[in-house]
């Protein structure tokens, strides 16, 4: 039998073996969210999960990944999505998903916001 792996292991270097793969725009924009995620929860483990770089906290906080034409940040929670819709405008959203580009960042407080309202939850 398979053993499931460890969900709480600390591997941030899978995290920069990620990042190594993407173009320089797409890996300056997701170190960016991994430098702000680290300051807002700086007791958070790294790892990939389900092929995308995810933080956690006791549970999956938050994710990121770098599609064909934009960057991801998973917020994991769609409650949280619908009730940040406001703040959220002139993003795109999919789901518990924030798409964004690299020359549209998402501003570093609204990361911040995200990350501390998904420890609460």
């Amino acid at each position: 039998m398979m053993s499931k792996p460890d969900a709480s292991r600390h591997a941030p270097e899978e995290i920069d073996a990620y990042l190594e793969t993407l173009p320089d725009d797409f890996r300056s924009a997701l170190e960016r969210v991994r430098y702000i995620v680290r300051g807002t929860a700086p007791e958070c483990t790294e790892r990939i999960s389900y092929g995308i770089p995810i933080f956690r906290l006791k549970t999956d906080l938050v994710g990121m990944s770098a599609g064909k034409n934009h960057c991801s940040l998973h917020s994991m929670s769609t409650s949280l999505m619908l009730a940040m819709a406001e703040e959220l405008k002139g993003f795109k959203i999919s789901g518990a998903t924030i798409h964004f580009t690299p020359e549209k960042p998402l501003p570093e407080e609204l990361i911040e916001r995200i990350v501390r309202e998904r420890m609460k939850e």
